[in-house]
């Protein structure tokens, strides 16, 4: 744009580019135009009148369709999962806490424990919970200690980060193997 042009006399398709909505009324010299002379005016506002960016966005797909799952997703069944897991994360740190300071609630828990499988969570401090008031008192502090290492201790970003590299390893390493079977190539590295 010369100098002395005003910025809102940009057609409508391109000011529409520009930053800001009063970058438009807005006269070019005070935007750090150039005066007669060719010296640039002491303040420069540049940043206005620069063009939005465009941002890349990949096509959108459709989600693969997993069947046999039922009504729950693969998701609902993998936390469901992570939800027994924490279960049996949560036994061990209330055991590991008992052994110290209570050998006799450590020897009823890990009794109990015996007895018991730790496949269903819920299932496991339901029946817990039912076995006496000393149990009761156990397994709500198995209930707190899930709660606070799912929501505090527990590192989500690094499960997602190992998911994904183990997947690839697996599935590298098993790519590899049946080449190596099929072509009889042998590793000669």
């Amino acid at each position: 744009m010369e100098a002395g042009t005003s910025a809102r006399y940009l057609s409508s398709t391109t000011a529409r580019r520009w930053r800001g909505p009063a970058a438009a009324a807005v006269p070019d010299r005070w935007l750090g135009g150039r005066s007669s002379r060719g010296s640039s005016f002491g303040f420069r506002a540049t940043w206005r009148l620069q063009p939005q960016r465009r941002r890349f966005r990949p096509a959108r797909c459709q989600k693969m369709f997993v069947p046999g799952f039922g009504e729950a997703s693969p998701e609902s069944k993998a936390a469901k999962n992570l939800q027994n897991f924490f279960t049996f994360v949560a036994v061990r740190i209330v055991l590991g806490q008992l052994q110290s300071y209570n050998p006799e609630a450590y020897e009823e828990l890990n009794e109990f424990v015996s007895r018991n499988t730790l496949n269903d969570g819920d299932k496991f401090c339901g029946s817990l919970m039912r076995e006496s008031p000393r149990h009761q008192a156990l397994a709500l502090r198995i209930l707190e200690v899930r709660s606070a290492y799912q929501k505090q201790d527990f590192e989500w970003e690094n499960l997602k980060k190992l998911a994904f590299k183990m997947v690839d390893e697996s599935n590298t390493r098993l790519m590899r193997d049946y080449i190596r079977e099929t072509t009889h190539i042998d590793d000669e590295t």
